[in-house]
């Protein structure tokens, strides 16, 4: 077995979202991409991206970073997010950095680009993720060690980017299919509830089978929409269900 195939493998078995990124970030790093950042919606529309709190996000990037690029809202201007928005595959941030674009370049992702290089975040590639709704998107920015310039970069792709494609593909892939609650977090009664509602069971129905009072039910039902900030228990499930926080398997240590 190759050390590909390898990677692959303890890739598709992590049982957590923390071993798979782990996993691929020791991975990223070993050629050279030692800051990296993932993020993906389910959410998207025509103007914007949804609420930040319903992304996955995940990144090495230092905090100092991570506080302006999107607290101060310049992701949204971020030429590479952009591209990543329109595009499917891999592109080099050469794309980025060409004559012609950067006369193009708006005064807002000229901030961005000021800002990434103040903080030596001018080397890289961003792999956007094929999507099967219109209301999802999932991409990663990979960006190379501070000082290896994107000459650096485009030698290590030219030998390996086929299988670094594949990684962050299957990386992917397997992070949609793990449990994550990011800052929407479900008691174990809240999940209960859900989950009965999600098999077409009643309020009464779920008191008798709970051996609860049909108010207590409600109140889970009420705290549980307030968790996931939505109106209606069916957004409630439907979510719940998005993050894979339904009928979840306990992992044995």
């Amino acid at each position: 077995m190759t050390s590909f195939v390898k990677h692959l493998d303890k890739l598709t078995n992590a049982q957590t979202v923390e071993d798979l990124w782990d996993l691929h970030v020791k991975q990223m790093k070993s050629y050279g991409f030692d800051r990296i950042m993932y993020g993906f919606t389910r959410y998207r529309t025509s103007s914007s991206l949804g609420d930040p709190q319903d992304w996955v996000l995940l990144s090495t990037q230092s905090p100092e970073y991570m506080k302006v690029f999107f607290d101060e809202g310049l992701y949204y201007h971020a030429p590479m997010l952009k591209w990543a928005l329109a595009n499917n595959g891999a592109c080099s941030w050469r794309w980025m950095m060409d004559m012609n674009r950067i006369d193009n370049l708006t005064p807002s992702e000229k901030r961005v680009m000021e800002f990434n290089k103040e903080m030596d975040v001018t080397a890289g590639y961003t792999v956007s993720f094929r999507s099967i709704s219109e209301r999802t998107k999932g991409a990663i920015a990979l960006t190379a060690k501070a000082g290896l310039s994107q000459d650096a970069v485009e030698q290590t792709w030219a030998k390996h980017g086929d299988e670094i494609i594949v990684m962050n593909n299957v990386m992917h892939l397997k992070l949609l299919t793990l449990p994550y609650s990011g800052e929407r977090h479900l008691t174990k009664r809240q999940r209960e509830v859900l989950q009965w509602v999600g098999d077409g069971k009643t309020t009464q129905d779920i008191a008798i089978l709970l051996g609860l009072t049909a108010a207590t039910v409600e109140k889970h039902l009420r705290l549980a929409r307030e968790a996931l900030d939505v109106e209606t228990t069916a957004q409630a499930v439907l979510k719940a269900a998005f993050y894979n926080q339904m009928f979840i398997v306990d992992v044995e240590a």
